[in-house]
């Protein structure tokens, strides 16, 4: 395993990776994208020992990967559209997360159907298969029970006791199965990225490639204006839904997952995920998963989007109020606009596969295509399964250019932070801060026993503002070791605290004091 202290990304780390490629290093592998994909190329490459450069418009997750529904799942619903084999890579790819990768950033989760009027006589067969099919794949990726428990019917008192806020009308139990919850997509991400950097990779966020070619790229510092040449003796384009912008020849068929943000005491803090058929469906459901601090995330909408594909995309008003409906079916007291404190949507980038139909039909199979100068594009695919994506970005990269790598290492390659569960159970730390860092929270929990940001005012363990259970001393662990640069990083990426609006601009004092102090160190 690599060395902690090498993982560190902050601003000193950049300007010198910077430098390096400016000066015309040579890299085996050039990565466009930090995203979830992206960034888990980087360290399948870095760790079979191939010189690595990882560059990004923009943050670490700043695009589709933080807009997530922050989940692992084992791809439940396309059993119910007959696509094994992507059900089958989800489950096992969610075992090998759980188990093995990054046992810190995952928890396993109850989601219960219940069984009101709302769920028909058909659903509830449909759905009481996908269970069994669903158990049989758990199984068959060598998942064990201890990790996702066996699914069950409850009775109506234990259905209440996990969602509260359920209707009692006509309610007769519900069907409970498991899966796999991150604590934030975002810090996936971040952790796939340090590891890289621990094996040597050169992650660059602020990096905007220009052009890209089989050999290279030009790109601009967006920090500093500066223009400079990557030289690679092979280019992966991981840059999802914005892949068709930097190579021609890639159609996609984007389209939209809008969540709402509620506060968990709306659903009478429900031990469990809600799930229920969405409206007139049978294969697809909503959902509203809670999360230890207070949130629930509520989804999932499937909506084309055509246009220009833009930066940050918004949930509209249409998908809002969808969820809200959809959901309100088994509650006792309907949910209102004004349950809603914020919300969020991703771009998944889909295949056009010219056949037409639903976005929501379609496959989630990843893909891989190569254009006449030799950029190898990536697309398709879903968080879950990026480790899989990634290891074909790499064999297929080094296949193509001939390039003298070792085999693939990320089945079993812990992230930082990452260690057994019975070990985490031992640190010396919050459990808040355990969920985040891992191995790392007692580090962070130290540094939030340090000086005041400012002199006579709060100290690094004080939240940053009320209500937000975020420390200052998180926000300075973000400059320093995870690669954040700026308030925005810090806020929206790095803790999350920026997907409750209210929240975030209560924060932003707080995150632009610890900015000004501690960004030089970094």
């Amino acid at each position: 395993m690599v060395q902690t202290s090498t993982t560190s990304l902050n601003a000193t780390r950049r300007s010198a990776d910077l430098a390096a490629l400016a000066a015309g290093e040579v890299v085996d592998l050039l990565v466009v994208g930090l995203g979830v994909t992206g960034a888990g190329i980087a360290l399948d490459a870095a760790s079979r020992g191939l010189t690595v450069a990882a560059l990004d418009a923009q943050d670490l997750a700043f695009g589709t990967s933080r807009w997530s529904s922050k989940l692992v799942h084992g791809g439940l619903r396309y059993l119910a559209k007959l696509d094994v084999g992507v059900a089958m890579e989800s489950a096992r790819e969610r075992g090998l997360l759980m188990a093995h990768i990054a046992p810190h950033l995952t928890r396993t989760l109850p989601f219960l159907l219940p069984l009101g009027s709302y769920v028909d006589k058909g659903a509830r067969r449909i759905y009481r298969a996908g269970l069994e099919a669903g158990d049989l794949l758990r199984r068959a990726a060598g998942t064990s029970t201890a990790i996702l428990p066996r699914p069950r019917r409850v009775p109506v008192a234990q259905a209440l006791t996990m969602v509260p806020a359920l209707s009692r009308d006509s309610l007769t139990g519900g069907y409970v199965h498991f899966d796999g919850q991150l604590e934030d997509d975002a810090r996936l991400v971040i952790a796939l990225a340090r590891t890289a950097a621990g094996f040597g990779a050169r992650v660059i966020t602020y990096a905007r490639v220009l052009a890209l070619a089989g050999d290279g790229a030009r790109a601009r510092d967006v920090r500093s204006g500066d223009e400079f040449t990557v030289r690679a003796r092979a280019v992966v384009n991981a840059t999802g839904v914005w892949a068709g912008s930097l190579v021609d020849g890639i159609r996609l068929r984007p389209s939209r997952g809008s969540h709402i943000v509620l506060r968990a005491a709306t659903l009478g803090h429900p031990a469990a995920a809600l799930n229920l058929p969405a409206p007139g469906e049978r294969s697809r459901y909503v959902f509203a998963v809670p999360e230890p601090e207070g949130r629930i995330y509520a989804g999932l909408t499937d909506e084309p989007v055509d246009g220009p594909v833009p930066d940050v995309p918004v949930a509209p008003e249409a998908d809002i109020e969808y969820l809200l409906t959809a959901l309100s079916h088994a509650l006792a007291t309907p949910l209102r606009r004004d349950d809603v404190i914020g919300t969020f949507a991703g771009l998944r980038p889909l295949l056009d596969t010219e056949e037409g139909g639903a976005t929501a039909d379609m496959s989630r199979r990843h893909a891989l295509f190569t254009s006449s100068d030799g950029v190898l594009t990536i697309v398709g695919g879903k968080l879950t399964t990026y480790r899989k994506m990634a290891e074909d970005a790499v064999d297929a990269a080094v296949r193509l250019r001939r390039l003298n790598a070792g085999p693939c290492r990320t089945r079993r390659l812990p992230l930082v932070g990452a260690a057994p569960r019975d070990e985490l159970a031992l640190l010396n730390a919050p459990e808040r801060l355990i969920r985040r860092y891992g191995t790392e929270a007692p580090a962070v929990a130290r540094l939030g026993r340090d000086v005041s940001h400012q002199p006579g005012q709060q100290t690094l363990a004080d939240v940053i503002a009320p209500g937000v259970p975020v420390t200052g001393a998180e926000l300075v662990w973000g400059l320093r070791h995870e690669g954040a640069l700026g308030a925005d990083d810090l806020l929206d990426r790095r803790c999350r605290v920026g997907l409750v609006p209210t929240d975030r601009h209560a924060a932003l004092t707080m995150a632009e004091a610890v900015l000004a102090e501690h960004a030089t160190g970094a």
